[in-house]
Order: C-alpha cells, then structure tokens, then sequence
C-alpha cells in the first residue's frame, strides 16, 4: 500500500476492490499464490505424507533438541560379539512380535505408564538373579529435564515393564551409574548443574534412594567406575571445559574404596582436544579375559555420534594408556530409518551366571539439535518464498511502495549552526543515496515489464526458486524428524520378511525394488523367488538387509507362497516387484497386522459380487463402499498358515489350477483363508501413493487389462465351486485411525 506525502491514506471503496480485483498484476500476484500453495500440497503428499508425524495431542514423545534417543537388547558369547536382539529369535506372542525388535525401550515406555518423556538414554543394567532392572534418563516433558527412571525384565530383556521415577531432583540428571559395594547398591548419576559428583544409595531399591555423599567436588559427567588391580578408578569429563575441549577431556581418580576419598591421577587430563578419540566416556567399564575395556563417545560431527571401544595396556597411579579395539556390534545401515541409524553413544555390557553376555545401547535417528535445526530451515524458507511473491508483486505493480527520503534522516530544525554540524552533511548524503535507489529500482522495474523473452526466463527462475523454497519449508516444517519410522504394538517393535517373485526380463525393476524396501526399518530379509533365467547374485543389489535368491525348478505363480523354513519371520510381506510405495505405508500395514495376525492386511481392496461372480477394479469396491478380497501382489500374512495352507491337499485343485492359467494365485489364497474361518480374514490399509511400474513394462502379466480380468472371473467361477463363497462385505472407514478410508 502506499501512503503519499500531504495525504491521508483512505480505505478501499467497492470501486477500487473492483479494480484491484481487475489488476491484471494483482490478478498475477494471486495466482503465484496460490500456485506456491499447490506445489507446497503436492510436496507434501508426494513426499512429506510418508514420514511418520508426531502426535500433536500427545503427553510425550515430542520433538526435542537433544534427540529421540531409544534402548536396545544385544546378546552374545563375548562383549566384543553382541548381536540385537532380533537376530536371537526372542518372540512375544502378546504383542504378536514374532521376533521381537530393538528398540525394546523407547520414549513410549513411561509415557504410557504416565510419565511423560521425550526420550530416554544412558541405560545401566542392575542384574538380579533372572530379573533385569534397567536405569536411564528421562527427558520429562513437565519440566524439561532429565529424571532417572527404571524398568523391569523377566525375560532377559525382551519385555519392559516400567517402574517409575527411581531419582528426581531439582537439576537435570542422566548417565545412573549403578553398582554393588558391600552389600548396599548405590547410584552415581551426573548432576553437574550442582557442580558436584554425589553418590546415593538405595534404600528400598530400585525406586527409593538417599544421598548417601559428595565424592568429587567438580561437575563431572559421564561418570563410570570400575575395580581394578587392587584399586577403585573413577573416569569422568570436567564439564567446565569449553572450545575444543568440550567433550574431548578425560580425566582419571583413584581410591581404595568407591566411597572415596578420591585422588586424581598423574596425567590428567588424559585426552583434552580431540573429540573423536572417545574421551567422553560411552557407558560401564568391564573386564573380559583378564583385560579392561572401556567404552567412549565419538562426538566428531555432533554429540554422541558412535560408541568408541578402547582396551586398557596400562593403567597405575602414574601412567594410563588404551588402544581402540573392535566394537563388535554391526553398524546400522538405514539411516534415519534405524533407531539408531545416526548416534548410539552408549552401551553397558554384563556377564550373566550363565556365562553369556548381555548389553544395552542407546541409540537416536536425528542428530543433535535436530529439530531446532529444521525448524530453523523451514521458516527461512519460507520467509524466502514469502520475499520472492512481494518482490515479483511489487515488479509487477500489484504491490507500491514509496518511502520519502526524509524517513530515513534525523529531524533537526534548519538553523546556521545545522548547516555545519555533521548530523546535516549525514542527512544530504542520506537523500542523495536514497534518491538514486529510488530511480534505479525505478528503472529496473520498467525493463522488467518489458516483454522480452530475458524477462521471461528471469521470472521463470524466480519461480522456480519461489517453489524449491516452498518444498524446504514444508519439508522442514511438517516432515516430523524426516524419518519413516516403525509403529509399535503394546509398546514393542518388531520385523517381517519381504518376498517377491521375479524372473530375469525384471532385473533393473528388482535392482530399484531391493535398494528402497531395504530402507525400511521393520524389513529383516528379502527373498527373491527366482521363476525363470540366470539368476543374479545376492552381491548384484544394493541391500542393508540380506537378499537371498530362491531359484525354482519350474516357472510357476504357485512358487510365491511355497514354505520356506528359512524365512526367520512369523510375517511376510508378499510384494510384487513392480508396485512402489513409502516405507512408511508399509509400517503402517505392518502394524495393522500384528493387531490381528489372522488376517490378510493389504493395500488392494477388491469387492468379489454379482451372479456369476466377476472381478472389477478398486473404482468397482469404492463405488459399493466396502470390500471382501485383498490382492496379495502387496500384502501382509502369517507364513506359518498361509503358506501351509496354500500347499495343503485341500488346495491342490485350486493350486492346479493357478498353474495351468498362469493366473490368480492371490484369488486362490482369499478363498482359502475365508474358507478356514468363519469371522474376518482381510484388512485393508489405505497407502499414501503406490505406482504400478507394470504400466511402464512390456512383460507384465496383466498389461491386457480386459483379458486379465476374464481369466480372473473364470477363476472366481472355479474357486467358489471348490471352496465356496467369500465373505461380505467390509466398510472403507472404519478404524479410528482412518487408515483405511
């Protein structure tokens, strides 16, 4: 709007909106608008609709600055061989995680039980006979800082029942050192807000405790002490450092006694400039084979970014030195679709009485000040695609703006004395320079409106630059943490397998398959079943999880469902090779199916009506509002009853069949799961987008649409005759999550 010298500014009559409505540059000015508006939408469901987005009525589990760390279980014959806890075969028929998956222990823990948090880190076992009890930090939402809490296992780790608030003070805590000493557990938390080292002790464990003494009057963090060579050493970090240092200091104290009195070592500090070297310690020191390990924090890049395993070769009053050795744990491959795909910084490894050996890690997919970070990214963004439409409308003339050079001069009455005084030679040069702004944007408005086609290709890049502007804010801004993240059932994780059937005219579509679905945070295995040709090596894929190729004998669709004991998995995944969707859809099938394992839970719904029957297209069920058949060309089952029951006597007809016709091997799995139960077999969940890269393809079975489909309806004919009919129909709509609509 512009506001003139010597006059008011009035409002818009009806005959000026008129105009303004008939401006061609407003009219311009509007559409570049809505035009940022339509990218921003589509940008989010093409892209944004995939990650998984926070709760926004949710009591914990929020976006924090420090990260979204979680725990996992890791078991092995050896500290320096630990495997997570999925690759053990643990299973919990409850919560249908067959197996059960890291991470075991997440912000939903205490939420849940009505604490809530944003996360929870710096896990430490207290072993008890068979029960675990598991210490960690807390990130309480009520007052935004740490809090120690504590969690039981029967199980040896599989399940978490979560106790309560073991340690809350006044001042953040973390890193719960807990320990035995002559019979009485004690607890070492950092708290170095106090500037003090304090040691409580438990007098009705695990969730009362005492201040038991102050051991080191220093803010030390990261604590960690271990008896060794006759004495008690204490490692920590002196928080009070700061440039280089900070997170890169070691310090080393010694004493007869855990309960002190503490004397520092010789060589302190021990590491002080180099954050990738571990010095921030990384979790509980141990002693295997007659050797001391200690576990460190790599914090290159941002804090905590990887546990660092160092082995002690020398450690008196008057020298210490450490070696890094192997960690031993795989590192993770999915990136933010791991839990701990960006930083673990902590781990705590103990011997069992059975000898075996136990650990817990932490881990986080973001790394730190993520959220600040992204936020930050967004509304620049934003404010960039913001300036480019005024800065195009005021080219255009839909925006005028005039500022008379006197706004931007000090006021002073014009006297003799001003005419000498710096402040009025500061005021001409002031008008002067503004002036000549004035006629240059001036100028440069007027050849901008020519009609050129330079013109055109400068507006065009501004646009172009206006709308990547506009996908980094909505990506920033409404992407949650930038991950497709796993779902949880009765607050645990778990895996399936994914199978697809393939043969070698589909290699490349194979090659894109296996690098996106393995990605996906809850895929174990892909098997690859092999119809027909040469096939490729496991090494030919670009994988983070195994790829195995099952080569058949014969060319068959009945090979997509034949039991294999070496899937791992009660769930599978049936995919075809040519569909491509967001892991994030796939997690959400995923977790559908672990609430009624029975069922088939897929992303193709088709209602099976009409006498004779006959097969129609998804338009066809969306039009009745309902359906009672699921494709398996993406669908999740139970292998264990599926595939047994597709190879079963009962189903041989039917198998002969699908052979012979080359055809409807799904067709003939919703018969048969209908026919073994009488309440409902098939869920649909409704994907975010899904592409059929068949259209693109000459070899695929079912490009002729209007011949598939009669070979189906004649499949349709023949099952219900052998198996009878299928069950009626199911609304779109109605789970409470809207899954499904």
């Amino acid at each position: 709007m512009a506001a003139r010298r010597g006059g008011a500014m009035r409002p818009p009559t009806s005959s000026m909106r008129a105009a303004l409505a008939r401006s061609p540059a407003a009219s311009f000015l509007l559409a570049a608008a809505a035009a940022a508006a339509v990218v921003g939408g589509l940008y989010f469901w093409v892209v944004v609709s995939s990650f998984r987005l926070p709760d926004s009525g949710a009591a914990g589990c929020r976006p924090d600055g420090e990260g979204s760390w979680s725990v996992g279980m890791f078991y092995g014959s050896s500290p320096l061989e630990l495997r997570p806890i999925e690759l053990e075969g643990r299973s919990n028929g409850n919560s249908s995680a067959w197996p059960v998956a890291n991470p075991v222990l997440t912000c939903a823990t205490p939420t849940e039980a009505g604490y809530p948090s944003n996360f929870v880190a710096d896990p430490f076992l207290y072993v008890e006979g068979d029960t675990l009890f598991l210490f960690f930090e807390t990130k309480t939402t009520t007052s935004m800082q740490g809090d120690i809490g504590v969690a039981r296992s029967f199980d040896k780790g599989a399940t978490w029942e979560f106790l309560g608030i073991a340690l809350d003070e006044a001042w953040h805590l973390s890193y719960p050192f807990v320990f035995k000493y002559e019979n009485e557990i004690y607890m070492m938390p950092e708290g170095n807000k106090k500037k003090e080292l304090r040691l409580y002790r438990a007098t009705k464990f695990p969730l009362e405790w005492t201040l038991e003494k102050v051991l080191v009057n220093k803010p030390l963090i990261d604590s960690s002490l271990v008896q060794f060579d006759g004495y008690w050493w204490l490692f920590a970090s002196d928080f009070s450092r700061y440039g280089v240092e900070k997170n890169a200091e070691l310090e080393i104290w010694y004493s007869n006694s855990p309960l002190g009195p503490w004397t520092e070592h010789k060589q302190n500090p021990i590491y002080k400039s180099d954050k990738s070297l571990g010095a921030r310690n990384g979790g509980r020191l141990f002693v295997f084979e007659g050797s001391l390990y200690r576990p460190g924090q790599d914090c290159s890049g941002t804090y905590g970014r990887k546990v660092k395993l160092y082995r002690v070769e020398k450690l008196t009053k008057e020298e210490y030195k450490e070696v890094p050795v192997k960690l031993g744990i795989e590192e993770p491959k999915k990136g933010r679709n791991a839990w701990n795909g960006m930083r673990y910084h902590h781990m705590d490894a103990q011997q069992l009485a059975s000898g075996g050996w136990i650990a817990v890690m932490d881990g986080d997919r973001v790394p730190s000040g993520e959220s600040t970070r992204r936020s930050l990214f967004g509304y620049i963004g934003f404010l960039l695609a913001i300036a480019l439409v005024v800065f195009v409308g005021f080219v255009k003339g839909a925006i005028s703006c005039y500022i008379p050079p006197s706004f931007w001069v000090f006021q002073t009455r014009r006297t003799e004395l001003s005419r000498i005084l710096p402040v009025h030679r500061f005021n001409q040069k002031v008008r002067r320079y503004s002036t000549n702004i004035s006629r240059y944007f001036s100028a440069s408005k007027t050849r901008l409106n020519e009609k050129t086609w330079s013109n055109m290709l400068f507006f065009w890049v501004v646009a172009l630059i206006g709308i990547v502007n506009v996908c980094i804010a909505v990506h920033f801004l409404f992407s949650g943490i930038g991950a497709e993240e796993a779902y949880t059932y009765k607050g645990q994780h778990s895996q399936f397998t994914m199978v697809t059937m393939t043969y070698e005219a589909r290699l490349w579509n194979l090659k894109l398959f296996v690098e996106h679905y393995s990605r996906c945070e809850s895929v174990r295995e892909i098997v690859v079943v092999w119809n027909k040709g040469n096939p490729p090596s496991s090494d030919a894929f670009d994988s983070t999880v195994p790829v195995r190729i099952r080569v058949e004998e014969i060319n068959s669709l009945n090979n997509r469902f034949r039991v294999d004991p070496l899937i791992k998995t009660r769930a599978v995944f049936e995919l075809d090779d040519d569909i491509m969707m967001t892991c994030s859809d796939l997690e959400k099938g995923f977790r559908v199916w672990r609430e009624h394992p029975e069922r088939m839970v897929g992303f193709y719904p088709r209602m099976i009506d009409g006498n004779p029957l006959q097969y129609r297209n998804e338009r066809y069920a969306r039009g009745k509002r309902g359906y009672n058949l699921i494709l398996t060309g993406a669908a999740f089952m139970d292998s264990e009853f599926a595939f047994k029951k597709y190879w079963s006597e009962e189903a041989r007809e039917g198998r002969d069949y699908v052979h012979k016709n080359f055809n409807c091997e799904d067709l003939l799995m919703n018969f048969l799961y209908a026919n073994a139960s009488s309440s409902r077999t098939v869920e649909y969940v409704h994907p975010a987008w899904a592409i059929d890269t068949s259209k693109l393809s000459s070899v695929a079975i079912s490009r002729n649409t209007q011949k598939h489909y009669d070979i189906r309806t004649n499949c349709l004919a023949k099952f219900s005759s052998i198996y009878g009919p299928l069950p009626q129909k199911w609304e779109f709509g109605m789970r409470e999550d809207r899954w499904d609509k």
